[in-house]
């Protein structure tokens, strides 16, 4: 048996549990079944707040794509391309026919083994800090972090805009605290 690799297929929106199933039943108890490992469809929890009440529910971290281990034989690939739904694996080129695998390190950041890399610095942020958008469609705006979430990666932040104040959500790489 060969080694297996991640691989990546676009879908149709709103699909990827479907062709996740597909893709399950369709190889089990077929002499493909050994060449298929996991099928993944990353998703995050995350809260709403409905009529005064939390609401757990889980949000696809990439929309149309669903990753999956395998040995990626002709006849697996043909068959999952075949599945209602899939479009196309990532990474066909134009010099190249088979899909090129996720490297292993990217691998391990979406399964949650190794950490994603941020940058170097460490975020600091507090709630009511005076800080300046130093990238994006706010840059050179000034505002104060309101809220704080993701472990200080990601930041709610009031600025004005056309004389009101207005909440925008940027990640803390962004922005850099006002000297005072």
């Amino acid at each position: 048996m060969t080694e297996k690799n991640w691989y990546v297929i676009h879908t149709y929106s709103g699909h990827e549990n479907k062709v996740k199933l597909a893709i399950e039943k369709g190889v089990e108890g077929t002499d493909m079944e050994d060449d298929l490992g996991r099928v993944l469809v990353p998703v995050r929890q995350t809260f709403i707040i409905r009529d005064g009440k939390k609401i757990d529910r889980e949000r696809k971290l990439f929309t149309s794509y669903v990753i999956l281990e395998a040995n990626l034989t002709p006849k697996l690939r043909s068959y999952i391309l075949s599945v209602a739904g899939v479009t196309k694996f990532l990474g066909v080129g134009k010099n190249s026919r088979e899909p090129t695998p996720l490297p292993e390190d990217e691998v391990n950041r979406l399964l949650g083994i190794a950490d994603a890399d941020y940058d170097a610095k460490s975020f600091n942020f507090m709630p009511g800090d005076a800080v300046k958008v130093v990238t994006g469609p706010f840059t050179d705006f000034e505002g104060v972090v309101t809220q704080i979430a993701d472990g200080g990666s990601k930041l709610t932040i009031d600025v004005i805009v056309f004389g009101r104040r207005t909440p925008v959500e940027l990640s803390s790489s962004q922005v850099e605290i006002l000297k005072k």
